[in-house]
């Protein structure tokens, strides 16, 4: 069996690095039943393990959020890079993924960066209520929507482990699901927004994409966007 082959890079935030350790690219595969048994192909098994510019949209968001008192949980997390800035931020952060590689990927990556180990849950959106999980007041998330049935887990998922008020932030490069995401987190009681995000990506056409931000809470304070 090949090894890996891995990439370290260094994103910037501020004046804050975070260091990455992900793969080399998307050809990269190894071998996994215990990863087929969670639905995922050979052509999906290394999409966790990349950088990935929503990723880093999202990271940079979380960089000068007001995380004061709340608990967050960041769904598919993948390579982990929001989960990691969050973590230097000293948040309360668990990360979730259904790949069962992302645990340890994402466990080198906080040693990369000398910081606290952070929760980790294995499980899909569509799996049993994962109780050990719990609530949390934000859920955050990015590049989540590019097949079909995924905008209907993803909210539900959501709604599992949402507080009754809660927030839910999810970066999405337009893959073109988005819409029913939206509608899907109308059904689940809450409003939204959606901003236009932008991003010079060296060497590539500049990134764009939509944050999308939902709010639930016991009295809603606008009307959502449709």
């Amino acid at each position: 069996m090949c090894a890996l082959r891995i990439r370290y890079q260094t994103v910037e935030f501020g004046n804050v690095d975070i260091h990455i350790r992900s793969l080399r690219d998307r050809q990269e595969y190894r071998e996994d039943k215990v990863a087929a048994q969670h639905g995922i192909s050979q052509a999906q098994w290394s999409l966790f393990g990349i950088v990935w510019d929503s990723g880093i949209q999202l990271a940079r968001l979380m960089f000068g959020f007001d995380l004061r008192g709340r608990r967050i949980l960041e769904v598919g997390c993948g390579i982990g890079i929001t989960s990691l800035v969050l973590n230097h931020r000293g948040a309360n952060i668990t990360a979730t993924d259904r790949h069962p590689e992302s645990a340890n990927f994402l466990k080198k990556n906080v040693l990369l960066n000398g910081g606290e180990p952070i929760p980790f849950v294995r499980t899909g959106w569509a799996e049993p209520l994962q109780e050990a999980l719990g609530t949390f007041d934000l859920i955050v998330g990015s590049d989540l929507l590019y097949e079909r049935g995924q905008a209907a887990m993803l909210s539900s998922f959501i709604d599992r482990h949402a507080r009754k008020n809660c927030e839910a932030i999810i970066v999405d490069p337009k893959r073109g699901y988005g819409s029913r995401f939206r509608r899907a987190m109308l059904e689940q009681g809450y409003t939204y927004q959606v901003h236009e995000t932008a991003m010079a990506v060296p060497g590539e056409k500049e990134y764009r994409g939509l944050i999308m931000v939902f709010t639930r809470a016991d009295e809603p304070t606008a009307e959502g966007a449709r």
